[in-house]
């Protein structure tokens, strides 16, 4: 039986061809950790994620923490005899430790992102299976959405030109700043009629704000409105379900299954934001989405800036799982990367059609671990 003999954690930095903005956060680099993976075979593979603090609450020192301390050590000398086996242990975590490894009320879901994809691209290419069967053409309906940050009307403009050059019929805005409605107003008028737009409030609005802002956006043919208040001002999400009818997304909201069930027993939310790295990796997100669904929620599934194309391949391979998502985002590869450390690098075609998924047992990418050590700051390994 294969076992687990050691892990390297690595923090990465990859710049980003432009800062990006948002209430909550302004980023210029990718604020990533890897996880490598090593069997007694010789057997590697990797897992990511890309901690944030106002997500998750942990930061990429608590994600290093919590590996090392708590989560690997349990894992070196674990076996599997099967891919399956790897697939239910990880169901059965659902994107957390087991409780007698960590208390599962510690934030740790970026954490185990990392030890969920790591696990999943290990063992996959240890038993020959991709991590989920690629069914040929079950992505010709996704289509990947544009993101045009907060703030500076200018570079907005610019990005909705590009954008509508490029074909893609849905764009979101990230609101926040003075200038929204306006900014806004400018951004239809380049898009036309038939681009779908939406905005995102990164928990930047109060209940006022947001019962203010929200009727006058749709007026312009807003599509939705993504976490408007704080993520646990869930009484005041559900008054805008209630009183507006429109489309609410919970994000900052949503990471767990718990976090789900309180939005879905306080009738808070009409949709909800899936990201891999936030809820936990590729198995817990699996799970989020089909609670979702279930409960008649849309569904959304996003990404965290910064994503390298082992997210993006990880990404991709929900996509082909789950069907009704109403909205995707990611893929951008090199558009907002300078570099990729995977290859082949995922990037969304014209009008958002998704790439090409890559093919090969575990995620399918391979790490360039040269170029990934010349945007490594830190690095640590566990045995």
């Amino acid at each position: 039986m294969p076992t687990i003999e050691s892990f390297t954690i690595y923090e990465v930095d990859i710049p980003l061809r432009m800062t990006f903005s948002h209430s909550a956060a302004r980023r210029d680099a990718s604020g990533s950790v890897f996880l490598k993976c090593v069997t007694e075979t010789g057997q590697e593979g990797f897992g990511k994620s890309l901690p944030r603090p106002y997500v998750t609450g942990e930061s990429r020192p608590h994600v290093v923490q919590t590996l090392s301390s708590h989560i690997l050590p349990r894992l070196i000398g674990m076996g599997f005899g099967s891919f399956d086996e790897v697939r239910s242990f990880l169901h059965a975590c659902d994107g957390k430790a087991l409780r007698e490894w960590l208390d599962p009320d510690i934030p740790q879901a970026a954490a185990w992102s990392a030890v969920d994809l790591a696990l999943l691209d290990t063992f996959g290419r240890v038993f020959g299976r991709p991590v989920f069967p690629m069914v040929p053409d079950i992505l010709d309906h996704v289509r990947f959405s544009g993101v045009i940050p907060t703030g500076r009307i200018a570079f907005g403009v610019l990005l909705a030109m590009a954008f509508c050059m490029a074909g893609l019929r849905h764009v979101k805005v990230k609101v926040g700043s003075a200038d929204d409605e306006r900014i806004l107003r400018t951004i239809r008028l380049i898009l036309g009629k038939e681009v779908e737009i939406r905005v995102d409030a990164n928990m930047a609005w109060t209940l006022d704000q947001a019962l203010f802002f929200m009727p006058r956006l749709a007026s312009i043919c807003v599509r939705s409105f993504e976490q408007q208040l704080a993520p646990d001002a869930l009484d005041g999400m559900a008054e805008l379900v209630h009183r507006l009818g429109l489309d609410v997304v919970a994000d900052e909201s949503i990471t767990d299954r718990e976090s789900l069930k309180y939005l879905m027993d306080k009738k808070a939310c009409t949709s909800v934001n899936i990201r891999i790295s936030k809820c936990g990796g590729l198995i817990a997100a699996y799970n989020r989405c089909q609670d979702a669904l279930q409960a008649g929620l849309g569904i959304q599934i996003g990404c965290q800036v910064g994503e390298s194309s082992l997210l993006a391949s990880a990404q991709m391979a929900l996509l082909a799982q789950v069907h009704h998502v109403k909205y995707v985002e990611g893929c951008y590869g090199r558009l907002l990367l300078r570099q990729d450390v995977a290859f082949p690098s995922l990037r969304f075609g014209y009008a958002g059609r998704p790439p090409i998924p890559p093919s090969g047992p575990g995620l399918g990418v391979t790490i360039d671990e040269e170029r990934l050590l010349r945007f490594c700051t830190h690095a640590e390994q566990v045995r």
